[in-house]
């Protein structure tokens, strides 16, 4: 059958319509639609249904780090407007250091400006309030990842989950002022430049410094008498690790210790040990 230029357009829009209503519930098959690398490249599509779909129906601020597309202005926005699709009741917010508002629609909105600018950064989270889900796919500069961190994880609701890709960054030593073939793109492309390391306890690296903050979730055993507990030993309430992808939970860490109390022996454990303070341990 041929068809002429109106029903064609006709025939696409009735497909960028149904389509996605058809796989609403399968963020596999939106990854895949819509051509994001979040499925068929990497393979973190399977991760965030298991953590996002309790949240698919619920009215949400997200925020995605990186919006794609390089240089290109008209180019990119494939996860957000999966993101949108998966959660028809939220409001989806990118950023990318190149001005992409050329991609913005209905339900999302995109600010231009580095995740290593830390005005910038508030003065986007002072404009959306405080977000239920944010996810760095931006530079994947090590430094990048622990500076947005630090700034943006404070801007998420209770209950709110922070996501992190591409932890291969880590990995990859910097070539200082080596480079790679012209062209090269993603993460070649930003070879020389991400401040990763073959050392694997280099503090420096976007997961060794998520490893560290896995203390935080435990911050009520330790025996460290007069311990004043940080931001994240009080809100960081469960990590999941996955290839290349990390989930932060936060919340309100205040469980009890269990032989502790504010850092420090209980008394009835003192008076089962007949001492009267830790020091008489000599630890």
């Amino acid at each position: 059958m041929n068809l002429n230029s109106n029903q064609k357009n006709f025939f696409k829009k009735l497909q960028r319509q149904v389509v996605p209503f058809v796989y609403r519930n399968n963020l596999m098959k939106l990854a895949t639609y819509y051509g994001t690398d979040k499925w068929n490249s990497h393979w973190y599509a399977q991760h965030y249904a298991r953590h996002f779909a309790p949240l698919r129906l619920k009215k949400l601020k997200i925020l995605e780090i990186g919006v794609g597309g390089y240089d290109d202005p008209k180019s990119g926005g494939e996860s957000l407007r999966m993101w949108k699709s998966y959660f028809p009741n939220s409001m989806i917010y990118g950023i990318d250091v190149v001005d992409k508002t050329y991609l913005e629609e209905h339900r999302i909105k995109i600010f231009q400006g580095s995740q290593d600018d830390e005005d910038f950064l508030n003065k986007v989270v002072a404009e959306t309030g405080e977000l239920d889900i944010i996810i760095d796919d931006g530079s994947h500069v090590n430094e990048h990842v622990i500076k947005s961190f630090n700034i943006l994880f404070p801007a998420l609701k209770d209950s709110g989950i922070y996501a992190v890709e591409d932890t291969l960054t880590s990995y990859i030593p910097n070539l200082e002022e080596k480079r790679l073939k012209a062209g090269s793109r993603g993460v070649l492309e930003n070879w020389p430049r991400v401040g990763g390391s073959l050392e694997l306890n280099a503090p420096k690296t976007t997961m060794n410094f998520f490893k560290k903050l896995v203390d935080c979730l435990n911050y009520q055993e330790i025996l460290r008498p007069g311990y004043s507990p940080s931001y994240f030993d009080q809100h960081i309430v469960a990590m999941h690790f996955y290839h290349n992808l990390i989930f932060i939970y936060k919340g309100n860490n205040d469980e009890d210790g269990y032989y502790l109390e504010n850092n420090t022996i209980k008394p009835y454990l003192l008076n089962y040990l007949s001492i009267k303070s830790v020091e008489e341990l000599g630890i």
